[in-house]
């Protein structure tokens, strides 16, 4: 390991302690991984220095990579143990997934910006998560032809939640979301259970919009 990669070891380090699990965040599994994906891999080189932040960064295209917070907050709320096969929506800068991709068999991603579809599977290819299977399209449709997904992960705010996404959940599976306005939302968490979506409201939040057929429109 080089001196920039041992440099960014120690700022993944302190992200943890002092970001993540300071905030409440418990899970070992969440917080060992967060430790180990190189965050700044996923942001513009002239922002690698910032990665590890409290806070958001500009990826372009008015996209923005999430506060690690944020990121470790809703993959925590997933409830995961290792086999599940999760949808997400909104690629982005690709961290999210990657994240996802260390703690769960496999994860589809749909990103609508085909630059940001592509420099995030360069992304997964360059540190070989190999698990993770992208695509480039409207992702507020889901990914029907490959669900029944045990949990979703929206990382954008929509105004509700598609009942396309909830259809496609397993029996027990969980989906994370933020739900409201364009400027504000409320981090929703759906449990499905048989017939019945058992929701809980996790908080505020602020999210890009989630733009597509089942989300704002443009």
């Amino acid at each position: 390991m080089d001196a920039k990669e041992i440099k960014y070891a120690r700022l993944r380090d302190e992200m943890v302690r002092r970001q993540v699990e300071a905030r409440g965040i418990s899970d070992p599994r969440v917080l060992e991984v967060m430790r180990q994906v190189p965050r700044h891999r996923f942001v513009s080189e002239a922002l690698m220095d910032r990665a590890y932040g409290d806070f958001p960064l500009p990826i372009g295209e008015k996209q923005t990579i999430s506060q690690p917070f944020i990121v470790a907050e809703m993959t925590q709320a997933l409830s995961l143990t290792g086999s599940e096969r999760v949808l997400e929506l909104g690629t982005g800068s690709g961290y999210q997934a990657a994240v996802l991709s260390r703690l769960v068999y496999r994860v589809y991603t749909i990103e609508r910006i085909h630059t940001l579809y592509a420099r995030a599977r360069r992304a997964f290819d360059d540190l070989r998560y190999f698990n993770i299977v992208s695509r480039f399209s409207d992702g507020t449709t889901g990914w029907p032809e490959e669900g029944p997904f045990d949990a979703i992960i929206v990382t954008a705010g929509g105004p509700e939640v598609p009942v396309h996404l909830t259809d496609q959940l397993t029996d027990g599976g969980r989906l994370v979301m933020p739900v409201g306005g364009v400027d504000t939302q409320d981090l929703l968490r759906i449990t499905r259970a048989g017939d019945e979506l058992i929701k809980e409201n996790m908080g505020k939040c602020r999210f890009v919009p989630l733009i597509g057929e089942h989300g704002w429109k443009e």
